[in-house]
């Protein structure tokens, strides 16, 4: 019984549901929490990838943030929805992971041929050479908000809620980061 209902798509659907894999994960159910982590993996990749420009890079994130989780997960605030505490978590390790490889002098492109261990396989996108170097261009916290927005179609609310400010406040830093996007866009093509 418990198997079946883990493994039913719909269940992740209803906030209730989500919690109700939280407790379970909580409670040392393994195969709740590897539900919760293959539900999310995708969107969490996105996230990581968004800030760091790179798929390797991400991976490896991706792994950490899921490690993170599942050892705070006592202290995740039930009041929120795991999601939410789950992508913050994604952008703030992102961005520690970007400050600390700024040094670095490389390049990196968002069409990395990407491999999904969960889901198979995606098809890798044709990005404009344009858009990913307007993106390399700016400042993490700018393309961790319209990562969040654009790639993960998160409301400003749900992008308020995984940066850690009111849902205004997400706006106006998305209003912001499509700015400074545009002005490196510009940038790139002329």
């Amino acid at each position: 019984m418990v198997v079946s209902r883990l493994l039913d798509p719909a269940l992740l659907t209803t906030a209730t549901g989500e919690q109700w894999l939280v407790d379970r994960a909580v409670k040392g159910d393994e195969e709740a929490f590897r539900t919760l982590y293959e539900t999310y993996y995708n969107k969490t990749f996105a996230i990581c990838k968004g800030i760091l420009l790179n798929s390797e890079e991400a991976e490896d994130i991706v792994q950490e943030v899921f490690l993170l989780a599942h050892k705070n997960l006592r202290r995740f605030d039930r009041r929120a929805k795991f999601s939410t505490w789950l992508f913050r978590i994604a952008v703030n390790r992102s961005i520690q992971e970007s400050r600390k490889s700024k040094y670095k002098a490389q390049t990196y492109t968002l069409t990395d041929e990407v491999t999904d261990t969960v889901a198979g396989p995606e098809e890798p996108s044709t990005v404009d050479p344009a858009i990913e170097s307007a993106m390399s261009r700016l400042h993490e916290a700018d393309r961790a908000v319209l990562t969040l927005f654009y790639w993960d179609e998160l409301s400003l609310e749900d992008i308020g809620a995984t940066l850690g400010c009111s849902s205004n406040a997400a706006k106006t830093r998305l209003f912001r980061a499509r700015e400074r996007f545009r002005e490196a866009y510009e940038g790139a093509l002329s």
